[in-house]
């Protein structure tokens, strides 16, 4: 909408014109969005991971075991998820560039370790976290932060109840039914739970699985939720006389990841249903290592579900690794970037560098941008002295850059910037004493 004319022919006008990157000039019908990954991410609430294992998404030889997950005839539920209108993938946004922790960083253990420091401080064995073995760290860590910070957060591992305690692993065939997959073997890893490797965190806020939907109905999860399944549930070993899956029996690695898939399609669902989740929370579905090669030809799974996700199986092709998702949750909660050492062979999967959290994408892309001004709310009033104030409306704490200049037609970096600046309230205003015919104004993220 432009006007042109003189003061003598016509009202004393301002047009207020809000556009990103010249999305649209009509300011009836245009939104202002912002990119800026700490605007995107502080309005999750809550966070949930569950960690699955030792599965590549996709991989030079599809078949080879242990088969690839992506278009896995035993993984119908995941294939769902990432499906574009597949009604399960409305809020699902995907990976295809998650790569290792790092060169070497295997076999399962040093991933989780690297889940809660940042690195694995060059530790590669499975070992229950004992003085002995030199696998209980003091370093700062994501729960330790967490705590520092007020945040709730909560530890659940399935089967855990069977052990004298987190830091002990307990397999075997006596308990009792299993609510995922029906039978009666057990198997929890401490090898699989990432805070028990921390001399903080080791029996702290920890849970048995069988807590989760309780604390789901009641809303009393953490803000944080870390979330282990135990061996057969997370695609790590088959059970006894393998698995049937959708009228299919899969034995091997095929059960293996059948079991996985089945116990994903039953606790995915009850997760989503809750009001932690629906109110701005997402859920990470990870998995631990590469398997066959630490390079960029073996993707690892890493599955965003949220409200707040591009959604319709969005596939993100920005390059990640355990890394990104501690960046993610450091800057949802505010937090700093932990920076403890990696060793120096253990190299990005691109070949050089290192996937330290300060450094490393966040999983901002997985989001919808953020709408930063909504043009309905805009206003425009006089002022004595010929001048006029400007109001918005933005989240709190978002920053904000308002443009100007009098020839729309002139491309965005040539606009002139007027005020910069970050919202405390919900409006903002602004005051223009500049005087003009007509003038145009553009309210941007920086």
């Amino acid at each position: 909408m432009i006007f042109n004319g003189s003061r003598q022919n016509m009202p004393r006008i301002r047009i207020l014109t809000v556009l990103l990157f010249l999305v649209s000039i009509n300011c009836a019908r245009s939104t202002v969005y912002t990119t800026n990954s700490t605007q995107i991410l502080r309005q999750v609430q809550t966070v949930f991971i569950i960690a699955m294992e030792n599965h590549n998404f996709t991989q030079p030889s599809p078949g080879s075991s242990p088969q690839q997950i992506s278009n896995n005839v035993a993984a119908p539920y995941i294939t769902s998820l990432i499906t574009p209108g597949n009604t399960n993938a409305t809020q699902v946004s995907f990976a295809t560039h998650y790569y290792n922790a790092g060169s070497g960083v295997h076999p399962s253990e040093p991933s989780y370790i690297w889940a809660e420091g940042g690195t694995d401080f060059g530790y590669h064995t499975d070992n229950d976290p004992s003085a002995g073995s030199g696998n209980i760290f003091t370093a700062p860590h994501l729960s330790a932060q967490l705590s520092t910070a007020g945040v709730a957060w909560k530890n659940y591992q399935e089967d855990v109840q069977y052990s004298s305690s987190p830091t002990v692993s307990a397999s075997g065939s006596t308990g009792a039914v299993n609510a995922y997959n029906g039978r009666t073997q057990r198997d929890y890893a401490a090898k699989h739970n990432p805070m028990v490797f921390y001399s903080d965190t080791q029996t702290k806020n920890y849970f048995s699985l069988t807590n989760l939907q309780k604390d789901l109905t009641n809303n009393t999860v953490g803000r944080y939720n870390w979330i282990t399944p135990n061996q057969f549930n997370d695609m790590h070993s088959a059970l006894t006389g393998g698995f049937t899956y959708h009228g299919t029996t899969y034995t091997g690695d095929q059960a293996a990841i059948a079991q996985g898939d089945n116990f994903l399609s039953i606790i995915v669902p009850q997760i989503t249903a809750s009001t932690a989740y629906k109110s701005n929370g997402i859920l990470i579905l990870w998995w631990d290592e590469a398997e066959g090669g630490d390079s960029t030809s073996y993707a690892i799974p890493e599955l965003l579900l949220s409200p707040l996700a591009k959604g319709n199986a969005y596939k993100s092709t920005v390059e990640y690794c355990h890394s990104s998702d501690i960046k993610t949750v450091e800057e949802i909660f505010g937090l700093s970037f932990l920076s403890n050492n990696i060793p120096a062979s253990e190299t990005k999967a691109t070949g050089s560098g290192y996937n330290n959290v300060a450094t490393v994408n966040d999983l901002s892309d997985m989001f919808a941008p953020v709408a930063l001004v909504t043009p309905y709310n805009l206003a425009i009033s006089n002022l004595s002295g010929g001048n006029f104030n400007i109001s918005f409306r933005v989240g709190n704490y978002q920053s904000y850059k308002i443009l100007a200049t009098t020839n729309v037609e002139t491309a965005l970096a040539g606009w002139t910037p007027i005020s910069i600046g970050t919202a405390t309230t919900n409006m903002v205003t602004y005051q223009d004493t500049n005087v003009f015919t007509k003038r145009f104004y553009c309210v941007v993220s920086p």
